[in-house]
């Protein structure tokens, strides 16, 4: 699959990543087993997830809309597990509807960290933050 991955920077839409990963083309958190890949999208402005650059570690908020989330359900769990499973990590980033800009494979950083943020109800909750880094 390695070949066939998008250049950094490039943009695709969701039927284009569907078929480099040969995932699901809906959701924040794309799992292949196909490819062994898990494919993080960063949401829009409008999304209610407060993903963000520091530096070079992108701050990615786990998977869950309302409610606290938790680190052992979905794909938080293939994410924090991902330097043991194998699983490759990709990241993009919403540049606009249904248009994403390619940031690479990233792996995790340090280890996760919870914090507030409001959820699709408007409620206070605990989130999973997942911080990640290019990898060379």
């Amino acid at each position: 699959m390695e070949a066939s991955l998008p250049s950094i920077g490039e943009v695709l839409d969701d039927l284009s990543i569907c078929k480099a990963f040969l995932c699901s083309p809906q959701g924040g958190m794309r799992r292949s087993l196909r490819t062994n890949s898990l494919v993080l999208i960063s949401g829009t402005k409008r999304s209610i997830y407060m993903d963000r650059w520091d530096g070079d570690v992108f701050h990615y908020t786990g998977m869950g809309l309302h409610g606290d989330q938790s680190l052992y359900d979905g794909q938080n769990w293939t994410l924090v597990s991902s330097p043991k499973n194998g699983v490759k990590v990709y990241l993009f980033e919403a540049i606009e509807k249904n248009q994403y800009r390619f940031e690479g494979r990233v792996e995790l950083a340090s280890d996760p960290y919870q914090e507030q943020q409001i959820d699709s109800e408007s409620r206070s909750r605990l989130v999973w933050v997942f911080p990640l880094r290019r990898t060379p």
